[in-house]
């Protein structure tokens, strides 16, 4: 008989739900980032369709503008120097990530970022951190809405226009030779919306008659063309109040939240034509943006480009053709002749049957992908309850591959992500028959054992900071676990070895460790006995040391 599982969210709907707990989780660990007993009961009973668009309606937590406003960062004084720190949107960032409510819309938001990227490593602004709340804020407010908007919010985003250049972009010059910069321009096309090749409307490229060559979906000239369309805004400053600190004049975070200001003087009143669209000469910057930004909507490759890759960050890295297409064609007409609805396109890649079925395609090798270092912190915080006592959330950038996760949310070092879509590793199994596996390009010696070191050093009490109590950094003093896991249910069954890792299997893992894997933890945990005098803090050590050998095992680190 199997071992059940001591939970009494568990047990009220698990004898006789349609949904086991292990395919409710795995579909937790898809569309959000956890599965918690609660999280699976509700699911189980809701069932997949209703649960998620339970979730789609939930309203938006707290901003993280208003979150770091709120907790002083928006003041300038010479002591703090927040206007021109980034640790404040590492805070922000994480709070959102672990803390807020809205699951589901953090997920998706946190999918968008690595799709449209901006980094904070690329900001150099006064109120840097502001700037890439402001940027956060976007992706969540259109997660759920339509892909036009969110491709408008995009482009007019103070921190993205500082990130390629849209702002302070300006009209070419006869006489010096300027022209406009095209970093915008081109990353809207090859990153943003249609890709570097056309593609069939399931994701495959387009080839020409003889079969032989990739047809480019857009050229040098169309580049040039639509780089003359974002000249002309910068940042607005209109709602601007300085504060004098020391001989310094530092402006409010106002700009950082509103959209972009258009400059007729420094705007290109030449015609300008791209991808088949034509802009006349003297159209103004608004409405010349607008109608580029509804040729690349309206382009034929979005939905397929963009769809595949959602597919990548929540599924697999490698769905066949026909699941790029079924999501390609949600994107394209959500039922009700709207295009672009990315309920439907989130819908479409999470309750298709590839995504769904859970027996032969999680027996193949090329299904699934790897769990990325952030998501692997942010489940494990979520599943065992972690909370900042003080609200916080002093949690830094955790990009150092030796000593930390490798990777840090919005801290991508490229606008090409922190790994590209089409990625093989190198000299793998995976190489040989050309199969992607975009996450692995993080993966190297040092990342490995950085990411064990540092999961070791918190599992078992959680993040040690530095003045939890205050907003700023603070460097001295003794660390103090501000934010820590609850372990309770976990620790109640650390005696009975194998039921304490059927439970992890469930929660971590949807059940997906083998029936080897699972012995062999098992074993290795009762290499050090449990009696019933043993004190607290060796049944901590059981649960801590449970839970890191799940998330080391190469089952737990390729979800399927």
């Amino acid at each position: 008989m199997a071992t059940p599982l001591i939970s009494n969210a568990f047990a009220a709907v698990a004898s006789n739900a349609a949904i086991s707990n292990e395919e409710a989780a795995r579909f937790l660990q898809q569309a959000q980032f956890s599965s918690t007993p609660i999280d699976i009961a509700a699911v189980q009973t809701q069932g997949l369709s209703a649960w998620l668009a339970g979730q789609f309606a939930q309203p938006l937590s707290i901003s993280g503008f208003d979150w770091l406003t709120e907790r002083g960062y928006a003041e300038a004084n010479a002591a703090t120097t927040y206007y021109n720190q980034y640790y404040p949107a590492d805070y922000m960032l994480w709070s959102q990530l672990i803390g807020a409510p809205d699951a589901v819309r953090k997920r998706m938001a946190l999918a968008l970022s690595e799709f449209f990227v901006v980094s904070l490593q690329g900001l150099d602004f006064a109120w840097r951190s502001h700037g890439a709340a402001a940027y956060w804020d976007v992706l969540n407010l259109h997660a759920l809405g339509n892909f036009r908007q969110l491709l408008e919010g995009v482009a007019i985003n103070a921190a993205m226009g500082a990130f390629l250049n849209t702002r302070g972009n300006q009209k070419e010059n006869v006489v010096t030779g300027r022209v406009p910069d095209e970093n915008f321009a081109r990353e809207v096309m090859q990153l943003f919306t249609i890709g570097l090749y056309l593609l069939n409307p399931d994701g495959t490229e387009k080839k020409s008659a003889d079969g032989t060559t990739r047809l480019e979906s857009y050229s040098a000239a169309d580049v040039s063309g639509l780089a003359r369309v974002f000249t002309g805004w910068d940042f607005d400053r209109s709602q601007n109040v300085e504060t004098l600190v020391g001989t310094q004049r530092v402006g409010n975070t106002a700009f950082t939240r509103l959209p972009m200001r258009f400059n007729p003087a420094n705007h290109s009143t030449l015609a300008a034509t791209f991808l088949g669209t034509a802009v006349p000469a003297g159209t103004s910057a608004p409405v010349a943006g607008s109608m580029a930004l509804d040729a690349l909507f309206n382009h034929p490759n979005v939905g397929p480009f963009f769809g595949k890759q959602m597919i990548q960050r929540l599924v697999t890295s490698n769905p066949s053709p026909a699941y790029v297409a079924r999501v390609a064609s949600a994107f394209d007409n959500n039922g009700a002749g709207v295009r672009g609805d990315l309920k439907a396109v989130f819908t479409a890649v999470l309750l298709d049957v590839e995504a769904r079925s859970s027996a032969g395609l999680q027996a193949s090798n090329h299904f699934g992908k790897l769990r990325e270092p952030m998501l692997r912190l942010v489940q494990w915080a979520r599943t065992f309850g972690v909370k900042s006592v003080q609200g916080s959330w002093k949690l830094e950038d955790l990009s150092n591959p030796a000593t930390q996760l490798g990777q840090s949310p919005m801290r991508a070092p490229s606008v090409f992500n922190f790994f590209r879509p089409g990625y093989v590793p190198p000299s793998s199994a995976l190489s040989a028959s050309k199969t992607p596996a975009p996450e692995f390009q993080l993966v190297n010696e040092s990342s490995v054992s950085g990411y064990l070191n540092y999961m070791q050093s918190v599992v078992k009490n959680g993040f040690g900071v530095r003045g939890p109590e205050l907003a700023q950094r603070v460097s001295t003093g003794s660390p103090v676990f501000d934010m820590a896991p609850n372990y309770s249910a976990e620790l109640a069954i650390a005696g009975d070895t194998m039921a304490l890792v059927v439970r992890l299997n469930v929660l971590l893992c949807a059940g997906q460790l083998s029936a080897a894997t699972v012995q062999t933890i098992t074993a290795a945990l009762n290499a050090t006995p449990l009696v019933p005098t043993s004190p607290d803090s060796a049944r901590l050590d059981r649960v801590a040391s449970a839970v890191l050998l799940v998330m080391a095992s190469s089952e737990y680190l390729v979800q399927k």
